[in-house]
């Protein structure tokens, strides 16, 4: 910014000597409302105007100031045409425009209360700090019946020893951002937060902290409807060189990243006081870029697509079993969205565990589920943060497991379940056998001395030396899943029988369905002591 005048008015203390997700995609235009001299620093006043600061002549006896020879700032109403130029530009207020700098107003909802910049000049009085410095100050102004601005107040954490200015209030009304030097800031200014409170009371101002401010300038904060924070500085990384626009997302409890708007926007010169108007992705910014039409000048744009600023956070849980409370491997976990659409699915592992990303600020349900349990869901809401945290553990409800009743035969007495069916030419436990397995680990745990043989058969088809091995494969696999169920590996024997116990007419050559074929690819458990139960 030539001249710095930049860093007077913008909080820069205004010393009359002073030291020194996608970010969218824009189309900007210079305003033929510019002037030779500084325009800068645009606000929104109702639906088709806006306010802004300018140091342009107003006559021969104009007083100048010494820095760069220009007119002191004052504010300016211009209205905003369709296609975003501003024409019938006038002074915006001679109540509160003085023979000092004003700048960069923000207004209430209601637009019937303004805060705006000014040097720290207060009931004709001129403020200075101890080395003689005139520093900026923001002062509040109501309207009146007539429509002019009246009642102008300072506000209670002003102070001739620092600078505040650049206010910038959200659009519930109940914060004002601004920038100031005040102590304890981390650069050279710093963007602020207070709370607007009832009967012209504030909160504690609080700094906005390293993911705003930085060692250097940070300054003009505009916060939009979306509660994105629009700020410029130069000194956050990825700058483009001297002051740029950057956006951070404000959340309840933390704030996102800066991110850096990028070009057009941001030029090698100084960008700043960015305003949006959300609705139609509009908005106003100022730069002192090569091309201008004098100092500073306000430039037009249009967003397409506009800033998007992703919002994420980390699911966590664990799947439990509810009689015991241990936890429960190879567990399903699906995760839908508001409207019951499946959006990712987790197995948990030995830990029980199971993580899911989600949006911020948006309505999901967890369903848990595990053969022999009975399903667990939990509803939720994510908060507008990134940094909440979210676990919920899944407590599954084990489906009780009747004890079979045995079959007594002269030969045998066999666990009476249902048939213990392959696919064909596997031999892997499907889900309907995991089923019926849990029936015979029952009966195993309520007799511990009962001995069991599980025999597996195959169908006809395929070489006879071949069944028998995939059938002893089959049996194996039984016994190992009800071995991992807890019971000893000393009371269960497998022992594969192949082709040579066909239970219907399928025997080698007969023309059958598969669903007949399949009825001989079984698995039978025999109670090798019988006695133990009672029989023979």
């Amino acid at each position: 910014m030539k001249n710095n005048l930049l860093f007077i008015v913008i909080l820069l203390i205004s010393s009359f000597v002073f030291s020194q997700t996608t970010a969218g995609d824009y189309k900007v235009q210079n305003l033929d409302s510019n002037s030779k001299n500084s325009d800068f620093g645009t606000a929104f006043f109702g639906e088709n105007k806006i306010i802004f600061s300018s140091a342009r002549k107003k006559g021969i006896l104009k007083a100048k100031w010494k820095i760069n020879k220009q007119p002191f700032l004052d504010l300016y109403e211009g209205v905003i045409n369709t296609d975003g130029t501003v024409s019938d530009v006038k002074q915006f207020s001679n109540k509160l425009n003085t023979k000092f700098h004003e700048a960069s107003v923000s207004f209430m909802p209601d637009q019937k209360t303004v805060f705006f910049t000014r040097d720290n000049y207060y009931n004709s009085k001129l403020g200075k700090n101890d080395k003689g410095v005139t520093n900026l100050a923001i002062y509040k102004a109501t309207v009146a019946p007539d429509g002019s601005w009246t009642d102008v107040k300072s506000l209670p954490f002003n102070n001739v020893r620092y600078s505040v200015g650049s206010p910038s209030v959200s659009k519930d009304g109940t914060k004002l951002y601004f920038a100031s030097d005040m102590p304890g800031s981390l650069g050279l200014t710093d963007i602020y937060v207070v709370t607007i409170l009832d009967n012209d009371t504030y909160g504690i101002p609080q700094n906005l902290g390293k993911k705003v401010n930085t060692s250097g300038h940070e300054n003009f904060p505009f916060i939009d409807k979306e509660n994105v924070l629009y700020f410029s500085s130069d000194s956050q990384k990825s700058g483009m060189g001297g002051l740029d626009v950057y956006a951070v997302q404000i959340y309840e409890k933390s704030i996102s990243d800066a991110l850096h708007l990028g070009a057009p926007i941001n030029s090698v010169a100084d960008d700043f006081a960015y305003i949006l108007k959300n609705d139609i992705h509009e908005g106003y910014f100022s730069s002192n870029r090569e091309g201008g039409k004098g100092d500073d000048d306000i430039y037009h744009f249009k967003a397409s697509p506009p800033l998007k600023i992703e919002c994420n956070q980390a699911l966590t849980g664990t799947v439990k079993d509810k009689k015991t409370g241990k936890i429960l491997a190879g567990a399903v976990v699906v995760l839908f969205d508001e409207k019951d659409n499946e959006v990712d699915t987790n197995t948990t592992g030995e830990d029980g565990s199971f993580k899911f990303t989600v949006d911020c600020k948006k309505g999901y349900k967890i369903v848990g589920a595990k053969e022999a349990y009975e399903k667990d869901e939990k509803t939720f809401t994510t908060e507008n943060d990134p940094e909440a945290k979210l676990n919920f553990d899944l407590v599954l409800n084990p489906i009780p497991v009747k004890e079979p009743e045995v079959v007594v035969t002269k030969e045998k007495v066999i666990v009476n379940i249902n048939p213990i069916y392959f696919d064909f030419n596997q031999s892997n436990i499907r889900p309907d056998a995991a089923v019926e397995l849990d029936k015979v680990v029952a009966i195993m745990q309520k007799y511990p001395d009962l001995i069991i043989e599980g025999g597996s058969h195959t169908d006809s088809r395929g070489k006879s030396s071949y069944n028998l091995s995939l059938s002893s494969k089959r049996a194996n696999s039984t016994i190992q899943y009800i071995i991992s169920k807890g019971v000893d590996s000393k009371r269960i024997t497998a022992r594969g029988y192949g082709e040579t116990q066909i239970i219907n007419q399928c025997i080698d050559g007969a023309v059958c369905t598969e669903e007949e074929h399949q009825q001989n690819r079984r698995t039978e458990f025999v109670i090798q002591n019988p006695d133990v139960l009672g029989y023979y």
